[in-house]
């Protein structure tokens, strides 16, 4: 039986079924590894033992594991969903008729050089979802900036004025940006709780491009409610609003394959789950109280910061015995994902380094061996890739020093009595079979899943089209494992050479990929493939085709990343049925708002003349109302003691700042620097006073650039 969020008694935690579903759920994993293991180190002690044969055999074993692991969460979750029976237990309070009145929950949104426009709009769609339940008052929206861009701040501040005047919502959605960003994502959150957290119970974190069903807010609330003993319920988030190819695939995937997998995580994780940073409700006093992150010793990359805060928050959570579930039963989650390779790997690198450092939190004292096991299989997702280089790079070895040396390819037989009479190529041809099982196993249940359940089997366009979909995100996984194989490798040696990844904004648009770019990007997997496929075909042409898949992965790599960028290819296979889900077939009211609106921003944004640069500086004092904005959230800020001190750091108020603004006046926004330009837009008594000067001045006494902005925002306003 598989226990939902939702079938929990109040303060009942099944910690006697635990152990059981632990061991049984690794020693399957075990079990498989150890039965191929023992086939793979036969055939290599049939060419003659080596050490380098120890050292594949070794990685083999590793390599095999985290994958016989990964084929359990989908064996497991696939018959825990044909198998399993949801009975309630004795005492049960069922959590639908809990109420939640005078219940505080905060729903914030921490962002960072966003595009605030789809940052609100799917505020907008959560917000008016919630209002719809009739629980609205119980829930209050922060949008917690962390920008540095001063456009893109003085964009935030326009458009959520514009949003709360269309909702009605003073009072109920709170803009707030931070003058210093210490500890990027973490730090803001932290910043907010400082400040606010008493005033709520709970508090969900979203992410920028979260989009959260009213129903799913409120149900939340109400489990958090009948299980005080929860400290944190992460949702499931569905990838949603894809549109290139490639985001359109592993919307797919995502949507498909993930029940069964998230079913199968649950079974041996069950009240001591994981944290994957948005879509998730937390418990503020115990959040407050335990997870506040350190820094971990030593110098970047693996010290300071932990950038993948989300993972150690929870196991401080697991900690001070705080539960912590995983809602995989419950929908109206939503988030976006990149539209491109490479902006896919430009999150993965961020997150690679987090999880590298997650190798010094592994040893923190008084952690759960759950938690523990979660960072571990953390870091081997992005370790295993240099792993599956070297095993590469060792059966070359292996490979040459057999053909150079004129070594017979069997010297002994089969210590298996089943394969004594096998040729070695037979032998190889088993193992590789039983991998490709392994791997592929998971889809094919998703697969049978799917077809046993008819309503959800039309929301993928019926079971041929998904068919036919599994069968081109194979395709494409096949040949997209091995950039990531380079890219995980290069991401873990830099990080070992102790070069960090800076904080930049994730790219989430579906622009597509231009051929320079591309080329740029990928010109060294393309040499890298087609150096290895020449090496190996002078080597061996039998071998050159086994390699096939891998090394066309590497030679097609620009047009891979191009091709699967567009919006067209998207386009085309949503017209052939392929790759659909069911937010697309059947889309909630939440994401039919969003698209609609950002279909008329698409529209209308094509009409405006492209801005010029520091357009927003220019905004903040020469438009009344955006400057009128602007200078009252930073009085506002004056009030916060914490705030005042920031801003005499920042040297807001002083005759300094005031001589930045009149050389701003004088010479423009190019003769200040970036840190000058925020500095004099964080000193309300400086914007008050831009603002009359820059209508008052004579044009002499102007810059330029003033004057083409004045006569731009006269036409506009004519």
């Amino acid at each position: 039986m598989s226990l939902t969020i939702s079938e929990l008694p109040p303060n009942t935690v099944p910690a006697f079924r635990r152990g059981p579903r632990l061991f049984l759920f690794f020693s399957s994993a075990v079990l498989l590894t150890g039965a191929v293991a023992m086939l793979f180190a036969d055939l290599l002690w049939r060419t003659g033992w080596s050490a380098s044969r120890t050292v594949l055999l070794v990685l083999f074993i590793i390599l095999f594991l985290l994958t016989a692991i990964g084929c359990m969460h989908g064996v497991y979750g696939f018959f825990i969903r044909i198998f399993g029976t949801r009975r309630h237990i004795t005492g049960l309070k069922p959590f639908q008729g809990q109420k939640i009145d005078g219940v505080s929950t905060a729903i914030i949104f921490p962002i960072y050089n966003e595009d605030s426009v789809r940052v609100l709009e799917g505020l907008r769609a959560t917000y008016e979802s919630l209002e719809r339940t009739g629980q609205l008052d119980q829930f209050d929206f922060f949008i917690l900036s962390d920008s540095t861009n001063p456009d893109r701040w003085v964009e935030e501040e326009k458009n959520w004025s514009e949003l709360v005047r269309d909702l009605d919502a003073l009072g109920k959605i709170y803009y707030r940006r931070r003058l210093f960003n210490e500890a990027r994502k973490s730090g803001n959150v932290r910043d907010f709780l400082n400040t606010w957290g008493k005033r709520y119970r709970y508090f969900v974190c979203c992410d920028a491009d979260s989009v959260m069903r009213g129903e799913t807010l409120v149900d939340l609330a109400k489990l958090m409610e009948v299980h005080p003993t929860v400290g944190l319920i992460q949702t499931v988030p569905a990838l949603v609003n894809a549109e290139s190819l490639f985001g359109r695939i592993q919307q797919f995937a995502n949507r498909l394959y993930a029940p069964v997998f998230i079913s199968g995580l649950n079974y041996w994780a069950l009240d001591f789950g994981n944290y994957w940073g948005h879509n998730a409700i937390i418990r503020t006093e115990p959040f407050m109280q335990f997870c506040d992150l350190p820094s971990l010793p030593g110098r970047k990359p693996f010290g300071g910061q932990i950038l993948s805060h989300d993972f150690v928050e929870a196991a401080l959570m697991l900690r001070e015995n705080w539960s912590v579930w995983l809602a995989y039963d419950l929908d109206g989650s939503y988030e976006e994902a990149p539209q491109a390779l490479i902006e896919n790997a430009q999150r993965e690198r961020r997150w690679c380094q987090g999880n590298l450092q997650h190798s010094l939190v592994l040893f923190a004292r008084g952690l759960r061996g759950v938690s523990r096991m979660h960072l571990i299989l953390g870091i081997m997702g992005y370790v295993a890739g240099p792993l599956w280089l070297a095993f590469l790079i060792v059966f070359y070895w292996i490979f040459c020093v057999q053909k150079f040396t004129g070594l017979s390819n069997i010297t002994v037989e089969s210590f298996n009595p089943y394969l004594k009479n096998w040729s070695g190529t037979a032998h190889a041809l088993l193992i590789f079979i039983i991998c490709m099982v392994v791997i592929l196993l998971p889809k094919l249940l998703s697969l049978i899943d799917l077809a046993r359940d008819w309503p959800r089997r039309r929301q993928f366009g019926g079971l041929l089209n998904a068919a036919g979909g599994v069968l081109g995100e194979t395709l494409f996984s096949t040949l997209h494992a091995p950039l990531l194989m380079l890219w995980h490798t290069r991401f873990v040696l830099t990080n070992l050479a102790g070069i960090s990844v800076g904080w930049t904004t994730q790219k989430r648009s579906a622009d597509g990929t231009d051929w320079l770019y591309a080329a740029q990007r990928h010109w060294g997997h393309t040499l890298i493939g087609a150096a290895w496929g020449w090496f190996t075909w002078k080597l061996d042409p039998d071998l050159f085709w086994w390699f096939t898949p891998v090394l066309a992965g590497l030679v097609l790599s620009v047009p891979l990343s191009v091709l699967t960028s567009r919006r067209s290819l998207g386009a085309r296979a949503k017209s052939l049925g392929l790759f659909l889900t069911p937010e697309e077939t059947r889309p909630p009211m939440e994401l039919v708002s969003l698209r609609s609106r950002m279909k008329i921003h698409e529209l209308t944004g094509d009409e405006t003349p492209r801005p010029r640069t520091h357009a927003g500086l220019a905004a903040a004092v020469l438009d009344p109302y955006v400057n009128a904005v602007h200078v009252t959230l930073l009085r506002e800020k004056q009030l916060n003691p914490v705030y005042a001190e920031h801003l005499v750091k920042l040297g807001a108020g002083t005759d300094a700042v005031r001589e930045l603004g009149e050389k701003l006046l004088a010479g423009g926004p190019e003769k200040l620097n970036a840190g000058e330009r925020l500095a004099v837009m964080a000193d309300q008594r400086v914007m008050v006073w831009l603002h009359q000067q820059a209508w008052v001045r004579p044009e002499e006494k102007l810059a330029p650039w003033w004057k083409a902005m004045i006569r731009d925002f006269s036409h506009r306003e004519n």
